[in-house]
């Protein structure tokens, strides 16, 4: 969007899971978790992405990743067209993840200097010797004391598990960081904590984000571009003052009202969405977020394709009849 270098591109990719039935257990449906999204980061940027709890943010970025198979679509790093059956052992490297809820993805039964020193490792990266300093250096780059090596994940609070964590995929000095929504398990006052410490590393490393959050105000703080997602699609992309200042999709008014305003003086207009979000599994015929709302012009949407228009300069929008006024 700005001219610097690609680092990831992806083009329409979907992520469709069967939905199996029957004594035969044979599909009888299919389960539109990432449904033909498309975007790109630069190199240095970091990439927010925000959406309902189930629209898709983490099964995107485990396709990106390939902890889950993309059902189509096409993922480029650096100009180069991966192959998601057959991730090659560069790209594994250069492209790492911060999962959610730290209590899970760290290894009860290994200490925290085996949990960073596995990838190391998986990939056979230099001697026994230097990969014990380099567990030393993550852990003091993380913040936290050298002999945290010889302990366990459970000895330790949420925020330094999570600490322990971002150690672990920076272990193969990667370009690319997925955090996976990396502080909404965290304490208020850890959050903060987590969110300066990426921020330093980033700018310490040369490092590039793809945040996914919830949290509109953690999104606005750290992220130059944010994408908004609904029931797997892409609904409106810009940078990160265009959107908050201009909002285009009825979607993204929706969630930006319900910031709070840390002032009660300040009467906020809010904007109630009714209902639950669609089923993946059996999508209405025209726009989701139209129908959820009872649109007037929902009618014009059906069996309509909507594609994300730039209106402009860097902020595009899904242009959608019953979602936006353009």
């Amino acid at each position: 969007m700005s001219g610097r270098k690609e680092v990831l591109k992806l083009d329409q990719l979907r992520v469709h899971f069967p939905v199996r039935g029957g004594v035969f257990r044979r599909a009888v449906g299919s389960c539109r978790a990432v449904d033909g999204v498309s975007l790109t980061i630069e190199k240095g940027q970091t990439f927010g992405l925000v959406g309902e709890s189930g629209c898709g943010k983490s099964t995107l970025a485990k396709s990106i990743v390939g902890l889950v198979r993309p059902t189509s679509g096409s993922i480029y790093f650096k100009g180069k067209e991966v192959n998601p059956r057959s991730l090659t052992p560069d790209y594994r490297k250069s492209v790492q993840m911060v999962f959610q809820d730290p209590v899970e993805s760290l290894n009860p039964r290994m200490t925290v200097g085996a949990i960073i020193e596995e990838p190391l490792l998986i990939h056979k990266v230099c001697s026994k010797h230097q990969r014990r300093q380099r567990v030393a250096k993550l852990l003091e780059q993380v913040g936290l004391a050298g002999n945290a090596a010889d302990r366990y994940p459970f000895e330790f609070s949420g925020g330094q598990r999570q600490r322990i964590g971002v150690a672990r995929a920076l272990a193969l000095e990667p370009e690319l960081l997925l955090l996976d929504e990396p502080v909404s398990a965290l304490d208020v006052s850890v959050q903060s904590q987590v969110l300066n410490l990426l921020m330093d590393l980033q700018s310490e490393l040369n490092l590039t984000y793809f945040l996914i959050a919830h949290d509109l105000a953690v999104i606005r703080h750290i992220s130059d571009v944010i994408a908004v997602m609904y029931l797997g699609k892409i609904v409106e992309v810009g940078y990160a003052a265009d959107l908050y200042a201009n909002p285009l999709h009825a979607y993204t008014k929706a969630l930006l009202s319900s910031i709070p305003v840390p002032d009660p003086k300040v009467r906020k207009k809010r904007i109630l969405i009714p209902g639950d979000v669609p089923s993946p599994i059996n999508p209405p015929p025209g726009c989701a977020f139209g129908s959820r709302m009872n649109s007037p012009r929902y009618s014009m949407s059906v069996d309509q394709e909507s594609k994300l228009e730039e209106v402009e300069p860097g902020h595009w929008v899904l242009a959608c009849p019953c979602c936006v006024n353009l």
